[in-house]
């Protein structure tokens, strides 16, 4: 940790000073992105990156939103992208929640009366969903691809829960594996992209992070009956790194009437960086599902 009052800089070397940033409530800096549209902005919308990546790949969602008149601002994660904190390894996943609702009460009061949306994905979706309902009168809807509410099967057997249970006690930080970026999205210009994006964490996350990340999928799947704010969940039913059961789930136990879910047959993990005819879509259901609910 810099010494108290000197210059932070990113884990990149920038100064924060000249960077668009936040400070959370441990004194560590994210480093923020915003989208304003040119005329007067009619909803805002926050957006929650998925693990290991940050804010950057989501241009295309956000000018979609800032197109239609939304101010559209993200942070990377603790531990994440620009922002400072181990990679990849926090104390208690509710940081994530708590950092979200900071963030989105500094944009509420810049923007005061505005709607508020979420869109969120993977381990994002999760944070969407946590964030969603601490405060479930505070957003107008949450939008979710390919969110994060059960562990894949073929990523937790009950024996590799065993192992990463004794890991945990004798090597808390050890990396489990790299990520595949083949199983990203089936797009190989998009996956060289990944690949190539050295902002992104490209080693897997340690035991203790994944014991949370477990840990989230369980408390989520407890809270799912009482979840009853409007959502759109959309799902590619060939993911291999989030479950698309957990979405199932989610739209079946929710008792929210405002609810949707939509399947992408063949699609992979990041929906919007899929085959072109499946990222417009999805480009084109999120905008115009959000547009939708934003009062007259």
């Amino acid at each position: 940790m810099p010494e108290p009052g000197a210059p932070r800089h990113t884990p990149q070397g920038v100064p924060y000073a000249d960077l668009k940033h936040v400070v959370n409530a441990d004194g560590l800096h994210l480093f923020c992105r915003e989208w304003e549209p040119t005329g007067p902005p009619r909803a805002l919308v926050y957006i929650a990156h998925g693990l290991a990546e940050h804010s950057g790949p989501y241009e295309e969602i956000a000018g979609r939103l800032k197109q239609q008149s939304m101010v559209v601002f993200a942070h990377d994660h603790v531990g994440h992208g620009q922002s400072e904190g181990a990679r990849m390894s926090i104390k208690d996943f509710q940081i994530y929640i708590r950092d979200s609702l900071l963030h989105i009460d500094l944009m509420k009061a810049r923007y005061p009366g505005l709607p508020v949306f979420i869109c969120g994905h993977s381990m994002g979706g999760a944070i969407s969903i946590l964030t969603a309902e601490e405060r479930p009168n505070d957003f107008a809807g949450v939008v979710l691809i390919a969110p994060y509410v059960k562990v894949h099967p073929e990523t937790a057997s009950s024996f590799k829960v065993f192992i990463a249970k004794v890991l945990s006690r004798l090597m808390p930080q050890l990396v489990l594996g790299n990520l595949d970026s083949n199983l990203v999205t089936r797009n190989k210009e998009q996956a060289a992209v990944y690949e190539k994006d050295t902002l992104i964490c490209h080693s897997g996350p340690t035991v203790s992070f994944g014991l949370q990340l477990m840990a989230v999928g369980a408390r989520i799947q407890r809270m799912l009956p009482s979840i009853n704010w409007p959502f759109y969940v959309l799902h590619g039913d060939a993911d291999k790194l989030c479950d698309i059961q957990g979405s199932r789930e989610m739209y079946e136990k929710a008792t929210s009437t405002d609810k949707k879910f939509k399947v992408y047959e063949g699609a992979y993990h990041s929906l919007h960086h899929e085959l072109p005819e499946v990222s417009e879509s999805v480009l084109t259901e999120v905008t115009t599902w959000i547009t939708e609910r934003i009062p007259a």
